[in-house]
């Protein structure tokens, strides 16, 4: 920061502070939504409004991931448009500062928001998001569940554990092991099945089932090519368990789309979300390259605000794109990258496009 400008450390400042302002009230806004939601479950099983707040607050990672580009999008057009309105944007011009200039400057700020963006989603978001999870889990429901262990998940329900190798977004279950005990904690039984389908009126579908019954100093092993499991065990509970591809680490989304690839599953959500983990940062950059034309603009009366509510618009539209070009790729199986660059890509050209005609004025 010693060896930049005097305009560079001014400009860098401005919208560094802009920035952070508009993130804050993001998080303050979003913040006090998500909290009224979790208002509905207060009061069931052990949920209080301590463990809402807790589930809030742990949230809040999530968040600063999500919005830092469009905070970065709506504080750099406010810095910039007040900046143009008190006509500092006009002299630093005269004074022979290219576009160009004015361009890298907003780039190293940008690259702090990026450099931040990659740090909150590969260190906080993923252990944040699954201990809200898990912690939500606890107080509503009386299963208890616990992931992170080399032999899978372990989840408790009544007198059972339940060991879980691995389970899928769609209701699969593979290598499930079930071990009953009775009101004296003795061992009754322990079944082993290779794979279990969830049906909402039936509960689970266990496949290749081996039971081995306990009685005494006896065992007995029983085998069935298929049979019913009825457990407060659900999907919606175990996805709650498990961080979404979005949520997830790049260390963790390199390892699950290694282990899918290698069990011949599909990959295209997660090799998207991979993708998205490696270019969303980056996004700081088009952000400020599509904010800097409206600095251009000299509106004294009402400009700022029309500014930011076309930042707000901009935002939500590049939300929006994200979302729906990561649906239309694994819907239409697109490439994972070009999906993923898409939105991006576009918001560059637009910006490119602005800039170019603000230089022929």
């Amino acid at each position: 920061m010693l060896r930049l400008g005097l305009y560079q450390r001014y400009l860098m400042r401005e919208v560094l502070a802009a920035v952070g302002l508009v993130l804050a009230a993001f998080l303050a806004l979003f913040g006090f939504f998500d909290f009224i939601d979790e208002l509905r479950n207060v009061g069931k099983a052990d949920y209080g409004v301590a463990q809402a707040l807790l589930f809030v607050s742990l949230s809040m990672p999530g968040l600063v991931y999500e919005l830092i580009p469009i905070a970065t999008l709506i504080g750099t057009l406010y810095a910039l448009s007040t900046l143009a309105r008190h006509s500092e944007i006009t002299v630093l011009r005269a004074s022979g500062l290219a576009t160009r200039d004015l361009l890298l400057t907003l780039f190293r700020v940008a690259g702090l928001l990026a450099l931040l963006t990659l740090l909150v989603g590969e260190a906080l978001v993923p252990w944040s998001e699954r201990v809200a999870q898990e912690l939500k889990a606890r107080a509503l429901s009386r299963v208890i569940a616990q992931q992170g262990f080399g032999s899978g998940i372990w989840v408790k329900d009544g007198k059972s554990f339940i060991n879980i190798r691995s389970a899928t977004p769609d209701a699969r279950l593979e290598q499930v092991r079930i071990y009953r005990f009775d009101a004296e904690n003795a061992l009754q039984s322990v079944t082993d099945a290779a794979t279990a389908e969830y049906d909402a009126q039936h509960g689970w579908q266990l496949h290749e089932v081996v039971r081995t019954a306990l009685a005494g100093e006896s065992a007995r092993v029983e085998r069935a090519a298929s049979e019913w499991w009825q457990s407060a065990v659900t999907p919606d509970l175990l996805s709650v368990l498990m961080v979404s591809p979005e949520r997830m680490s790049l260390f963790g989304l390199v390892n699950y789309t290694r282990h899918l690839a290698e069990n011949r599953q599909k990959t295209g959500r997660y090799e998207i979300a991979l993708w998205k983990k490696l270019l969303y940062p980056l996004t700081a950059l088009v952000m400020v390259a599509l904010a800097l034309p409206f600095g251009y603009s000299h509106d004294r009366v009402g400009g700022v605000s029309l500014k930011i509510f076309a930042g707000v618009m901009l935002g939500i539209v590049f939300y929006a794109l994200n979302g729906l070009f990561s649906n239309l790729g694994v819907i239409n199986a697109w490439p994972p990258f070009a999906s993923a660059a898409a939105p991006s890509a576009l918001f560059m050209l637009a910006a490119a496009g602005m800039l170019w005609w603000v230089e022929r004025r």
